[in-house]
C-alpha cells in the first residue's frame, strides 16, 4: 500500500462542527465558528487577536499591505522557503532580497542581515522553516536598530516555541497556513496573528473589500475579498480542540523515526537549537551522497518505486526564473541554502502512520543504501 507524504486527520468532531455550520446556513464568511476560531487561535499563539483568511499566501499578502509595503521597497527573505514568501512581496510591488540560512537552524541567518540592508529595505520576513523557529530575538534586534518591521512566516510552525514563547507572537504580524498537509488544516485557509489594534483595523478593513467596519456599504479604501468561511472555521475549531492529540501523535512519529534512523550512515537529522521546540510538521533529514552512497534524488526515486511518497527540500528561490535575474545583479551567494536544498528530504509524516508504516519507510531507506 502507498504511504503518502501527508494526510489530514479528520474525526467525528470535524464532521459534527461542519454539519452544524451547514445546517445553520451560515456557510460564508460570517458565523459563530469564525469568531470562535479567531479567538482560540489568538489564545494559542499568545496574541491579542487573529484574523482568518482564505490561505497562507493571502495571509502574507495582507500582512504586507497592512504594513504599507509599496513598489520600490525591498524586503529581506530567506531563499530556502516556499515560493509564496517571495511571491507575496512581489504582489505589493516590492522586491525580495534573499538571505542565506544558518546551518544550525535551517532558518534565516541573522548575522547576514545587515550586509543586505539598503536605503530601500523596509522589512524582514522570517520563516520558521520545517517547524523550527527562526532566531527571532537576533532578527528583531537588527530590525530595531535599522527601523525595519518583521513578519513571521509561521505557515509550518503551528505550536512551535521560541524561548518558551509561541511562534505567531514574536513579531508585529505573523502568518499561518492551514493547507491540507499542515498540522491544523481546513483544506485551504490561513490566518494572521497580531496585537496592535491599529494594524488589526487596517488588516480587517483590507480583508473585507475595504469596507468601513462601523458603516455598512461605505468603502474608504480599495480592499480585497480575503475572508475565510464559517465552514472552514468549523473544521479549524475542531482541529484546535484536538491539538494535544494531533501534536502528541506527531511527536511519537518523530521519536520513532529518530530511533530507527539514528544508526544509518549518511542520514543527518534536522538540528534543533537549545532555545527551540519545533513543531512536528514533516520529519526532515539530510542525505550525504558521499556517506550514504546514493544521492537524495536517487533515494526519492527508489522510495517512490516502493510506494513511499517523499518530498525534496524547496528549490532555492533566488535560482528560480521569477527572481534569478535580480539575484544575479545583486551577486547573491547563498552556499548553505544551496547545500541544504540539494540534500534535504521530507519523509512521510501524518497522524495515522503506525509504527509499522515508519518501520517500512526506514527499511526501504536501508535497502536503498545497499
Amino acid at each position: 500500500m502507498k504511504i503518502p507524504l501527508a494526510r489530514p486527520d479528520l474525526s467525528q468532531l470535524e464532521k459534527e462542527y461542519v454539519l452544524d455550520a451547514v445546517q445553520s446556513t451560515w456557510i460564508s464568511s460570517t458565523g459563530k465558528y469564525v469568531t470562535q476560531f479567531e479567538d482560540k487561535f489568538a489564545e494559542l499563539c499568545g496574541t491579542r487577536t487573529s484574523i482568518g483568511v482564505c490561505n497562507g499566501t493571502v495571509a502574507l499578502h495582507l500582512a504586507l499591505m497592512a504594513l504599507d509595503v509599496r513598489p520600490g521597497d525591498e524586503v529581506l527573505v530567506p531563499s530556502l522557503t516556499y515560493i509564496a514568501t517571495a511571491n507575496a512581496v512581489r504582489y505589493v510591488g516590492a522586491e525580495p532580497v534573499f538571505v542565506d540560512v544558518d546551518a544550525n537552524t535551517w532558518c534565516m541567518d541573522p548575522t547576514l542581515l545587515e550586509d543586505k540592508i539598503t536605503r530601500r529595505t523596509k522589512g524582514i520576513i522570517a520563516v520558521h522553516l520545517y517547524g523550527h523557529p527562526a532566531d527571532m530575538d537576533a532578527i528583531n534586534y537588527v530590525a530595531g536598530v535599522h527601523g525595519l518591521w518583521v513578519v513571521e512566516d509561521a505557515a509550518e510552525s503551528h505550536t512551535a516555541l521560541y524561548k518558551g514563547r509561541p511562534t505567531g507572537s514574536l513579531s508585529p504580524i505573523a502568518c499561518f497556513s492551514f493547507y491540507g498537509n499542515k498540522i491544523f488544516t481546513s483544506g485551504e485557509g490561513g490566518a494572521i496573528t497580531l496585537s496592535d489594534p491599529h494594524l488589526e483595523l487596517r488588516a480587517r478593513t483590507l480583508r473585507g473589500q475595504g469596507v468601513d467596519l462601523n458603516r455598512r456599504y461605505f468603502f474608504p479604501v480599495t480592499g480585497y475579498n480575503f475572508r475565510l468561511t464559517n465552514v472552514a472555521c468549523a473544521l479549524l475549531c475542531a482541529q484546535l480542540e484536538r491539538r494535544d492529540e494531533l501534536i502528541n501523535k506527531r511527536r511519537h512519529i518523530y521519536s520513532v523515526f529518530q530511533e530507527l534512523l539514528k544508526d544509518i550512515p549518511g542520514i543527518q537529522f534536522q538540528p534543533v537549537a537549545d532555545w527551540a521546540v519545533p513543531a512536528p510538521w514533516l520529519f526532515s533529514v539530510l542525505v550525504s551522497e558521499e556517506v550514504f552512497g546514493k544521492s537524495r534524488d536517487k533515494l526519492i526515486s527508489d522510495l517512490e518505486e516502493q510506494g513511499i511518497e517523499t518530498r525534496p527540500f524547496f528549490l532555492p528561490l533566488h535560482t528560480l526564473p521569477p527572481f534569478r535575474e535580480e539575484s544575479r545583479k545583486r551577486k547573491e551567494h547563498l552556499p548553505i541554502t544551496m547545500s541544504l536544498a540539494k540534500s534535504g528530504i521530507n519523509l512521510p509524516t501524518y497522524t495515522q502512520m503506525t509504527d509499522d508504516d515508519i518501520g517500512r519507510v526506514v527499511d526501504m531507506i536501508k535497502k536503498a543504501r545497499i
